[in-house]
């Protein structure tokens, strides 16, 4: 079911947020975001990448951060839907900056879940992804 407003705003100021902390390299801004579950998972765009909780989770941000000299995230386009506490979020944008002195630019997938605790909602699954990059439009899967 679509979010209300005051919802939709509410948990796209997050998402902001995340991007901005990650944009940032700032580690705790991120992880105020993350709820601190031990469930806590995100699916990175590396087959390696499926941090459970909230200490994997800030790894693979310093991992991330360790082999880029920056990145920012842009999101063109989203969809909140929620029922009760729980909120989902679909968005798709760009991720882009400088890798080994070249300037990098790819398509990105983003689905998250958040759980509203108190006065605040918490990610608690995220996915990040690429789209395959050899799939025309119209074909269904990579060929």
């Amino acid at each position: 079911m679509k979010a209300d407003p005051k919802t939709e705003a509410a948990v796209l100021a997050v998402i902001d947020k995340f991007t901005e902390s990650y944009r940032n390299r700032d580690v705790d801004g991120l992880m105020a975001l993350v709820a601190p579950d031990d469930d806590t998972f995100l699916f990175g765009t590396g087959a390696d990448e499926k941090p459970t909780g909230p200490d994997e989770f800030r790894h693979q941000a310093e991992r991330d951060w360790s082999q880029r000299e920056a990145s920012d995230f842009q999101l063109s386009w989203g969809q909140v839907s929620a029922a009760g506490p729980v909120a989902w979020v679909a968005g798709v944008g760009t991720c882009q900056g400088p890798i080994g002195g070249q300037e990098i630019g790819s398509p990105l997938r983003l689905t998250a879940v958040l759980e509203n605790r108190g006065d605040q909602w918490l990610m608690v699954q995220s996915h990040l992804s690429l789209p395959a990059s050899d799939q025309e439009d119209g074909d269904s899967v990579p060929v």
